[in-house]
């Protein structure tokens, strides 16, 4: 149950509901966005961007989604983006890794260990430790980086929003 009350798009101001209208998919965290009718059209396109036009890959974007998601512990972020993590190449063998915590295991390659060791550092210590950084910084690029820093902090401000029923990969379909 909702802690907030959902938009009703019938008497939403005008320029809400045309956005809760074009939206390729329903989804309640929507609605509850719009409660903040001046941050909804900005907080649809960073979550747009997130999903269709980074540089970082889409794999470790979803990682990382998933690492967020068993941080805080959200399980509706799990069950939304699992189908999107295998749909971007995520092993069956990697989603049972994160949900045991085993992040240092083999079932990722290096970088992905990296990654998710700056994932759980951002998220436990708000930025993560030197060592960490320096080992991201020698895979990644600074718009990569960057851009790992932004899903992370906009996954975690959607793990507190609310729940939905899963959508599979609808989303990211519908961007691309």
């Amino acid at each position: 149950m909702a802690r907030l009350p959902y938009v009703d798009p019938a008497t939403a101001p005008e320029h809400v509901r045309e956005l809760l209208e074009r939206l390729p998919v329903k989804l309640n965290v929507f609605r509850m966005m719009a409660n903040a009718e001046s941050d909804f059209r900005p907080l649809v396109g960073l979550g747009t961007a997130i999903l269709g036009r980074q540089k970082l890959s889409p794999k470790l974007r979803e990682l990382a989604i998933l690492r967020v998601a068993a941080l805080s512990p959200a399980r509706y972020e799990w069950v939304q983006h699992v189908p999107i993590a295998q749909a971007t190449g995520a092993t069956a063998a990697q989603v049972g890794a994160l949900e045991r915590d085993d992040i240092a295991g083999d079932a990722f390659d290096p970088l992905e260990r990296a990654v998710l060791r700056f994932t759980t550092e951002v998220v436990r210590e708000v930025r993560a430790s030197e060592p960490t950084f320096a080992e991201l910084a020698r895979r990644l690029s600074a718009q990569e980086i960057v851009e790992l820093i932004v899903t992370v902090g906009y996954y975690m401000m959607i793990a507190r929003l609310h729940l939905d029923p899963p959508a599979g990969t609808k989303v990211v379909d519908a961007i691309r």
